[in-house]
C-alpha cells in the first residue's frame, strides 16, 4: 500500500512538474473554427455470416433491407419465406474529416442492432452514410474486422470481446464535399479545449508577439479572435500553419479525479487543503439465524415444532484517531497524510468526498 501511494505521488508530481515546465503547442490547445469533422450514419446490411446472424422473426427489419436490396438488384422476392442465417442488420457510423475531398476514404465502424451473436467474417453491403442535413455524404462497403471472438457448444460457449461490432478501414469512400470555404474567413476563432482566462491571454500574447503586432485578442476565457488580414499572409492557411506551431504554457485548475470502479485517484499539483481533522473507522452489524427444531417426548400426543433463535452482535474495528490537516497543505502533504491513516485507496476516496463536503478541499472534485 505505501508503494502505491509512493507511485502516485511521484507520477503526479512528476506530472504537474512536466506540464508546467513544458509548453504545448498552440494546436494541441485549441480548435480553429471550421475546421472540424462531421458525424455520418448509415443503415446497411452484413452478410456472410457463418450462422450467427439476425433471427428474421425476431428482428423484421433485417428481412425489409434485405428485401429491398435484392429488389434494387433485379431479384423478385415478392410473397417468398426464406430465413437465411448469415446477414445481420447494422448502423454504420464514421466521422467526416476536416477538408475531405471527394474520392477519399474515412475508416467506419460497423454495430449489430438485431439479436447477431457475431459479424466475424462478414462483409458490409454497399451502405449511403448521411449527415445531419440529411444529404449523403459517403458510402460505406467492405469486409468487416470485428473485434472479439465466440465459441459456443450444447452445454455452453465463451466469449470475448465485443464480436457484434467492428470497423472496415478505409471502408468509406466520400462522394460529397463540405461547402466550407475557408480562405474567404478575415476573422478566425481559436476555441480553447479548456476554457481559461490565463491561458487565452497567453495565446494572444505569443500570436501578437509572432507577428510583432496586435493581430489576436482575448475576447473571453474560451475564445481568442485572430485577425487575418493583419497577419499580412498569402492566405488563412498560411496564417494558421505558422500560429499552430506556437508554444504555450497553459494554466491547468486544481482538480481531483476518482474513479469509482476502479480505486483510481489523480490529483493536480495545485491541489489545496484547509485545516480539517479527518478520523475514519469501520462499523459491522452481524445477525445469525439458527433455528432450534423441538421434538416432543416419546410415546406423547405433541407436534415438532421450530423455535427461532438469533444471534445478534455489532463489532466496531479500532478505527483511526482523528488527524489533522494542516492549512494550506500541497498535493504530497495530502498523500503522505492519508497515507499515515493508513487507509486503503477505496477509503481514501470516502474521505476526499468528505473533505469535499466540509469545504475544505480547494480543487475541482471529479467522479467517474
Amino acid at each position: 500500500m505505501n508503494r502505491f501511494f509512493a507511485l502516485l505521488v511521484t507520477i503526479s508530481i512528476l506530472f504537474a512538474q512536466s506540464a508546467a515546465a513544458n509548453p504545448v503547442r498552440l494546436k494541441d490547445l485549441v480548435d480553429f473554427d471550421g475546421v472540424r469533422g462531421n458525424d455520418l450514419v448509415g443503415y446497411g446490411l452484413v452478410v456472410g455470416l457463418n450462422g450467427t446472424g439476425d433471427g428474421l422473426r425476431n428482428a423484421p427489419f433485417t428481412e425489409d433491407i434485405m428485401t429491398n436490396i435484392l429488389e434494387r438488384l433485379g431479384v423478385n422476392v415478392t410473397g417468398e419465406q426464406f430465413r437465411p442465417k448469415n446477414v445481420a442488420a447494422v448502423l454504420v457510423t464514421a466521422t467526416l474529416p476536416p477538408f475531405a475531398r471527394a474520392g477519399g476514404q474515412v475508416d467506419v465502424t460497423v454495430s449489430a442492432i438485431g439479436d447477431a451473436n457475431s459479424l466475424l467474417g462478414g462483409t458490409l453491403i454497399m451502405t449511403p452514410m448521411n449527415a445531419a442535413d440529411g444529404e449523403i455524404y459517403a458510402v460505406a462497403q467492405g469486409t468487416i474486422i470485428a473485434g472479439g471472438a465466440q465459441a459456443e457448444g450444447d452445454g455452453g460457449g465463451v466469449t470475448q470481446g465485443v464480436p457484434t461490432a467492428g470497423t472496415i478501414p478505409s471502408g468509406a469512400r466520400v462522394e460529397r464535399e463540405i461547402a466550407f470555404e475557408l480562405s474567404s474567413l478575415t476573422d478566425l476563432r481559436l476555441a480553447l479545449r479548456e476554457a481559461d482566462f490565463t491561458t487565452a491571454g497567453r495565446i494572444e500574447q505569443a500570436i501578437n508577439r509572432e507577428f510583432g503586432r496586435g493581430v489576436a485578442i482575448m475576447l473571453d476565457s474560451g475564445t481568442v479572435q485572430l485577425d487575418v488580414p493583419a497577419t499580412r499572409m498569402r492566405s488563412v492557411a498560411h496564417a494558421l500553419g505558422r500560429i499552430e506551431n506556437i508554444v504555450v504554457a497553459p494554466e491547468r485548475k486544481a482538480r481531483v479525479v476518482v474513479d469509482q470502479r476502479s480505486g483510481t485517484i489523480v490529483m493536480g499539483e495545485d491541489v489545496r487543503i484547509s485545516r480539517v481533522a479527518v478520523s475514519q473507522g469501520n462499523l459491522t452489524l452481524r445477525i445469525q439465524e439458527q433455528p432450534l427444531v423441538v421434538q416432543p417426548n416419546p410415546f406423547t400426543d405433541g407436534e415438532t415444532v421450530v423455535v427461532p433463535r438469533t444471534n445478534a452482535a455489532i463489532d466496531e474495528e479500532p478505527g483511526i484517531s482523528l488527524a489533522e490537516v494542516q492549512p494550506g497543505t500541497s498535493l504530497s502533504e495530502v498523500i503522505a497524510g492519508l497515507n499515515a491513516l493508513g487507509v486503503s485507496p477505496r477509503d481514501m476516496i470516502d474521505i476526499l468526498k468528505s473533505i469535499k463536503a466540509a469545504g475544505a478541499l480547494h480543487a475541482e472534485f471529479v467522479v467517474h
